[in-house]
């Protein structure tokens, strides 16, 4: 099921981390559906980035503000006065997680909680999705795919940040904001690609940084297993998600969003698919036993989501691979970033 255009248009939502890699794309999707969008997030934390190719600036109301600031955010979710809150501001790289701990506990967990109470006394908000990550679980290696229900755990900081601002938000809907009538629920979305993403240490950015620049892939962890997906599929789940709580606020809780457990796919499968047929494309493939742990096998179980909230996954990994690829040829040879993605959008929203 496709995001419903008659029930956005008009919606004031509050969108944090509209400046990121995923909030523009959503930050832009709900434009394309008629909403009224204030977004609160640092500035764009790369050089190029999606927000300014896109010039979303222009087309909503943004706001530098630090998540970690708790009266400033207040102060901004108070006077926006949205509807429906969708909260993506994170710290959201493993291996950046490692280098500054501290930063990524306070901006995943303090930063969580500053977006919560704002929501306070609030009236005017109905839904708030908060958006986590599929790594929230405890990761023992196990051949299944995780349920919404499986322990929470988190070996590296990032990880452990987001574990533990699933029950900040799980008390917070709890001890204040569900008598409120704000119903809220959390988003725990796999591995993502699209056009649009520059930062460090991902996968297909490290591959498009690569190949433009002539230089060889180098890939250290080739056989590691995630849940890859189109950026628009968790956008969807998103948006799906909200709609669903706005009607039945007593689906407010935890979400997987993610595809079809078999298609998840290593690393390696993933970059082959987006070299070929381009031949000129090198790639190296080396393990580093000296790099910091990250977990080999990832899956999610998403019959939550397919059998209370209708979503379906619509893209394959192929299709996703080939998509992302070819926005990124597309802009290097200078197309519209915005255009691009409205295609994508329109491709998405359009028949199977």
């Amino acid at each position: 099921m496709q995001p419903n255009a008659s029930f956005w248009q008009g919606k004031r939502v509050l969108l944090t981390g509209h400046t990121g890699f995923k909030g523009a794309w959503l930050a832009l999707w709900l434009q394309c559906l008629g909403a009224d969008v204030t977004g609160i997030a640092l500035a764009p934390p790369t050089t190029p980035n999606l927000f300014e190719l896109a010039k979303l600036a222009s087309t909503m109301r943004s706001h530098v503000c630090d998540i970690r600031d708790a009266q400033a955010l207040a102060a901004l979710a108070r006077h926006a006065q949205p509807d429906i809150v969708l909260h993506l501001a994170a710290q959201a790289l493993v291996r950046a997680s490692y280098l500054d701990p501290l930063r990524t506990y306070s901006t995943n967990i303090m930063g969580t909680a500053h977006v919560l109470d704002a929501l306070r006394g609030l009236d005017s908000t109905r839904v708030a999705v908060m958006v986590t990550t599929d790594k929230v679980y405890r990761n023992l290696e196990h051949p299944y795919p995780y349920r919404e229900d499986d322990m929470l755990g988190g070996h590296d900081p990032y990880s452990a940040s987001k574990a533990a601002s699933e029950l900040v938000i799980t008390s917070y809907r709890d001890a204040f904001l569900s008598q409120q009538g704000l119903a809220v629920a959390s988003a725990r979305a796999g591995n993502v690609i699209g056009g649009g993403d520059w930062a460090q240490d991902r996968l297909i950015p490290d591959c498009i940084r690569a190949w433009q620049s002539g230089q060889t892939l180098v890939i250290r962890r080739p056989d590691a297993i995630r849940p890859w997906q189109h950026v628009l599929e968790p956008l969807a789940g998103y948006l799906r998600l909200a709609e669903a709580l706005w009607q039945q606020p007593a689906l407010a809780g935890a979400y997987n969003l993610g595809p079809p457990t078999d298609e998840a796919a290593t690393v390696k499968a993933v970059v082959e698919l987006a070299r070929s047929p381009r031949e000129t494309y090198a790639v190296s493939y080396e393990i580093d036993s000296n790099s910091p742990h990250e977990a080999g096998w990832l899956a999610l179980e998403t019959a939550k989501a397919r059998t209370q909230l209708g979503i379906h996954p619509r893209w394959t990994l192929t299709e996703a691979v080939q998509r992302t690829m070819a926005w990124y040829e597309a802009q290097h040879a200078g197309a519209d970033a915005r255009a691009l993605c409205e295609a994508d959008i329109a491709a998405y929203e359009g028949p199977p």
